[in-house]
């Protein structure tokens, strides 16, 4: 255990964290997300939501410049509950999101350092962010 770290970090996933540079990406996907077929790295995380995930991730990463936060655009091009959830949680605002086509999506997270897979079942429950620069004293 450590004191201070949130519970749904694991030591894993910490590791993974820690070792992503300035401007790498992640993303923390639902339980329908194709993660093992597109990432080299791929943490499973199958009792949490993708809320639950990413708003622990933000506890130690900072995001990068806009657009802060990529989502997945919902097939009627809607924004939808679990993507509110999602920009609350990531502690920003839907003017810093970029919304991204699904297989553009896919495309870009293939490309991404680490993959998180939840156990959310809310279609269009993924998002991705970029790691910002971890200035002395955060």
């Amino acid at each position: 255990m450590l004191t201070g770290i949130d519970p749904v970090l694991s030591g894993e996933l910490l590791l993974h964290l820690d070792a992503m540079g300035h401007s790498d990406a992640v993303v923390i996907a639902d339980a329908h997300f194709p993660a093992t077929r597109l990432g080299e790295r791929v943490v499973v995380l199958p009792t949490l939501s993708t809320t639950e995930v990413l708003r622990a991730v933000r506890t130690v990463i900072p995001l990068d410049d806009e657009p802060v936060l990529d989502l997945m655009t919902s097939a009627d091009g809607t924004v939808l509950d679990v993507q509110r959830e999602l920009i609350a949680a990531a502690g920003t605002t839907a003017d810093a999101v970029r919304f991204v086509d699904r297989f553009a999506y896919y495309d870009e997270a293939a490309t991404t350092f680490l993959i998180i897979r939840t156990g959310e079942t809310r279609k269009y429950g993924n998002v991705t962010l970029r790691k910002g620069l971890v200035l002395p004293g955060a």
